[in-house]
């Protein structure tokens, strides 16, 4: 039989030709039976990526977890955006829904010319939110990040919505778990609204009577109150979906200066500053808040760089914040149009030395256009990197994935009015209410009022221009002769004439009210309304409530020896009606002074019973 010369050639082919078959399907047969169930290819760029649609993704149960584990649709949106998109999306610009037309079209050319990651919400009314809000997202490129700073609830900065009390007035009740539930119920508000996050609560401790911007707004001056509380705040709202922001971090609450004017300077040393300023925030941190807020504050023991705010300082934002209290969630900054940061550092200059510095995300800036350049230079010089950028950039997708935004659905304007004032609110505000009701002084027992068979009484209100809810409200208990009311401002002559009218009455109501329903630092009472306070409080027939601050008790001379001295901390309509039934010993007396006042009104100060005041018929 004649060899086939070509017989080695064609044997050596058959074989290259067979092997070439078994890697084929061997590789088919290793994708086929990957666990995983991806189906994996290269980008252009030769990175491995797959898709979404293929892998099942479960959200997690906390930003942090979002942050650390993002879904596939942080990637995926991630690709589409340009460098300067990248850092557009760290960009949270202020919005209102009550300056018209000119103004929106403003707000719209800022989310489609430079594709900012987000909006901040203040003034006006939640139907035209919702529309502007709508409006806003179906023209961003990626879903934007909504964002308000509403302390008390909506009602704060909308028209025709609840607002709850602040947080001095909460800081007088023992029972977190009414805080728990306001937080949850200032959720569903805000996911009714299309929002994701709160800029609440405020974990300040106020231990300073002179501080002009943080006061009221804080729970008081223990920390360990301050933290238990804004614990429960940020449970009720993280827990149901809302991101919560605790602020103004290090610690505003030991300052007379107001950094929305002025950068504060905070003088204490690193020990002082672990032990209480810190203290809350790294508990919050512990128990997974998703957001710190950053303040305009100078505090030298932590960076001595001179008239540098905490927002810009590295040692500050990087070092301790992120590094040392090992703080993984979204660095908010303070707003950038605040003196505190303005002062010493232009538009732009400013929001890099931000970024720089570590924060994750800056809040409504002067100029988004200088931000962007001055920002893109910064990394061009090398004091930041695009990487870090991407980062934090993929962070602010990963919150946008978490709240939800991966699946956008825009507001339903159905209804909105009536979801956003649900009874459970109202019922919520009158818990709250009562349980902050403090009791100061309550001599020989006078309190509940028994109004004897002939009996005169008399209700007089200090600013305001009608009979309030407050006597309203007493009038349903006690048959009332007349209801009075004077200015703050009263002179010589007007107050000369009230004590005239008075002089035929057994007992007097009195309310004590400020300039706004927002508790007051300076309640802007005449030299002679004060003078006026102070006979009523020496006198044996007046009963003396005050609807404001607790530090404003101090501008009433001998206040203190009034029979009866009610604590309401707010002229809250809710706190109105629990005064009176306090009064007349519907409710029992269960608040506690959060802050001292002075000498005579201590921390933890409170006359309280665990039940009702009203005795028991025999």
């Amino acid at each position: 039989m004649q060899a086939n010369p070509f017989h080695p050639i064609a044997s050596r082919l058959s074989a290259l030709y067979l092997s070439l078959l078994c890697c084929m399907l061997l590789l088919s047969s290793c994708e086929s039976t990957d666990t995983s169930g991806t189906a994996y290819a290269r980008d252009e760029e030769g990175q491995q990526e797959f898709f979404p649609e293929e892998v099942p993704y479960t959200r997690p149960g906390t930003l942090i977890e979002a942050i650390e584990n993002p879904s596939p649709w942080v990637d995926s949106v991630f690709r589409t955006l340009s460098p300067e998109e990248r850092i557009a999306q760290l960009i949270v610009i202020e919005a209102f829904s009550n300056k018209g037309p000119k103004y929106e079209a403003d707000v719209m050319n800022l989310v489609k010319r430079y594709k900012v990651g987000g909006i901040i919400y203040f003034q006006g009314g939640p139907v035209r939110q919702a529309v502007l809000n709508n409006r806003l997202q179906a023209a961003s490129k990626v879903p934007l990040l909504i964002s308000m700073d509403a302390e008390t609830g909506v009602g704060m900065r909308l028209d025709s919505t609840v607002q709850y009390p602040f947080q001095m007035m909460m800081g007088a009740i023992e029972d977190n778990g009414l805080i728990y539930r306001m937080g949850a119920e200032v959720a569903e508000e805000f996911k009714r609204l299309g929002m994701h996050v709160n800029f609440a609560p405020v974990a300040d401790i106020n231990n300073n009577p002179q501080n002009p911007i943080i006061g009221y707004r804080a729970f008081g001056e223990d920390k360990l109150d301050v933290t238990a509380k804004s614990l429960a705040y940020m449970r009720g709202m993280q827990e149901n979906g809302i991101i919560a922001v605790a602020k103004h971090f290090p610690g505003h609450g030991d300052t007379d200066v107001d950094s929305h004017y002025d950068l504060p300077i905070i003088p204490h040393d690193r020990d002082r500053l672990d032990s209480l300023e810190l203290y809350p925030f790294r508990e919050l941190i512990k128990h997974g808040i998703g957001g710190i807020m950053v303040a305009h504050m100078h505090m030298p023991e932590l960076d001595t760089t001179m008239n540098l705010p905490s927002t810009l300082s590295k040692p500050i934002v990087t070092n301790l914040l992120k590094k040392k209290l090992e703080f993984k969630g979204l660095v908010f900054t303070d707003a950038m149009v605040m003196k505190g940061v303005t002062k010493y550092f232009p538009p732009g200059e400013a929001e890099a030395r931000a970024l720089i510095a570590g924060n994750d995300v800056l809040e409504r800036l002067n100029s988004v256009p200088k931000a962007i350049q001055a920002i893109e230079q910064a990394i061009a010089l090398g004091y930041i990197t695009q990487e870090e950028i991407d980062r934090r950039c993929k962070k602010m997708l990963a919150a946008k994935a978490w709240v939800g935004l991966d699946r956008y659905m825009p507001i339903e304007l159905e209804n909105l009015y009536e979801d956003l004032n649900p009874g459970i609110a109202d019922s919520t505000n009158h818990a709250l209410a009562e349980a902050a009701m403090t009791l100061l002084n309550n001599r020989k027992n006078f309190l509940p009022i028994r109004q004897k068979k002939r009996q005169r009484i008399a209700t007089l209100s200090f600013g305001v221009v009608r009979p309030s809810i407050f006597q309203r409200e007493v009038n349903k208990y006690a048959r009332i002769d007349a209801d009075f009311v004077i200015s703050r401002k009263a002179n010589a002559k007007e107050i000369k004439q009230m004590k005239q009218k008075l002089k035929g009455y057994d007992l007097v109501v009195v309310g004590l009210y400020g300039p706004s329903v927002t508790p007051s630092n300076r309640l802007g009472y005449s030299k002679e309304a004060v003078g006026f306070v102070t006979d009523l409080a020496r006198s044996d027939r007046s009963i003396m409530t005050l609807f404001d601050n607790p530090y404003t008790l101090n501008q009433f001379p001998d206040i203190h020896k009034s029979r009866v001295l009610i604590l309401a901390y707010q002229a809250h309509m809710h706190a109105q009606v629990a005064a009176a039934k306090l009064l007349f010993g519907k409710i029992p007396a269960r608040g506690r002074l959060p802050v001292t006042v002075n000498e005579h009104y201590q921390y933890g100060h409170g006359i309280s019973k665990d039940k009702p005041l009203l005795a028991v018929s025999p």
